[in-house]
């Protein structure tokens, strides 16, 4: 497939899932579980069809391996979701996340025992002031609510600290599980297909610990307003339309990043990557009119360009502009 097909994938797909999730979780900020659920499930019947060949298929790396990364996983994406019911804001959530570069470099020196250029220590530390500035701008918004009275505005910003402290072990926990995973490649071969599908799959039976706020979002869902679906002319509760879209477009975005890294480098990917958060995050920042000041956009700013120095897109860059510059003098 041509890579500009996979970087539209990436773009429809994850800037889209955005959008439903962020429609979800304004009408029902708790309906985290069952949003996870639903993902794990599709990817996990899908994986089960066409990589396990209906569990005849035999995995490549040893099935106790993925156990362990399951736990993981498992852990990354509810509390994830969960976070967005801890007070905070999606624009937050998705810059809180951009920062997996400081909690991957960290794990690396301390787990790996790697050495930095002098370039990567500073990226890191512009991604880490940019996601201070706009986390403390965001405490700031959260404490000074005022339609609330001094108890519960105490109450509400206890339950955002709470939301940033599952965010920053997410952080951790997703970096970890990138070092084991990449430990495990070099082992066994990369086998990212049925990662996927073991990643997705594995997980289900842990779901029935959630099972009773799971079927109370369900519930909540099929009282919502009906919908007819354009085109099909389906009529269905606009928020089981919402998850089915949200379901679809992340199984989308999922596919558009494993064929990019296929066929091309993983710089391009996370260039491709960092772009896409920064278009999700200006999407919702103008179309939902999420609150986001001055000092949020210089946050934004150091955060994308610290990734950016991370990836030294501007030494491939050089090149390329050069080239490009001596192309008219040539002709």
């Amino acid at each position: 497939m041509h890579p500009a097909v996979a970087v539209g994938l990436v773009f429809g797909g994850c800037c889209s899932n955005v959008v439903f999730l962020e429609l979800l979780a304004r009408e029902f900020p708790g309906c985290g579980n069952i949003v996870t659920f639903s993902q794990f499930l599709f990817i996990a019947v899908e994986g089960f069809i066409f990589e396990a060949n209906f569990g005849r298929k035999r995995p490549a790396i040893p099935i106790r391996y993925y156990f362990i990364m399951v736990a993981m996983f498992f852990t990354v994406s509810v509390v994830n979701n969960y976070a967005l019911n801890l007070n905070i804001a999606m624009p937050l959530h998705m810059i809180f996340r951009s920062g997996s570069l400081i909690a991957s470099m960290a794990l690396g020196i301390i787990i790996l025992k790697k050495r930095y250029s002098v370039s990567k220590y500073t990226s890191i530390a512009l991604v880490s002031l940019g996601i201070f500035t706009c986390t403390f701008m965001s405490a700031k918004q959260v404490a000074s609510d005022s339609g609330l009275n001094e108890e519960d505005g105490l109450q509400v910003f206890l339950w955002w600290l709470l939301g940033i402290a599952a965010l920053t072990f997410a952080l951790l926990m997703s970096a970890r599980m990138g070092i084991f995973q990449e430990m495990l490649y070099k082992q066994f071969g990369k086998h990212s297909k049925e990662a996927l599908f073991y990643n997705h799959a594995l997980p289900l039976p842990g779901f029935l610990l959630l099972a009773p706020n799971i079927y109370h979002h369900a519930v909540l869902f099929s009282q919502s307003e009906l919908f007819q679906v354009p085109v099909i002319g389906l009529t269905l509760p606009i928020m089981w339309f919402y998850l089915l879209m949200n379901v679809i477009t992340q199984y989308v975005c999922i596919r558009g990043v494993f064929i990019l890294t296929t066929e091309c480098t993983s710089l391009t990917v996370t260039l491709v990557v960092t772009l896409r958060k920064f278009v999700s995050l200006i999407f919702s920042i103008l179309y939902f009119r999420n609150p986001f000041t001055a000092w949020h956009w210089l946050g934004t700013t150091f955060v994308f360009v610290g990734t950016l120095m991370y990836t030294e897109v501007w030494n491939s860059l050089g090149p390329f502009l050069a080239r490009w510059r001596k192309r008219p003098k040539e002709e």
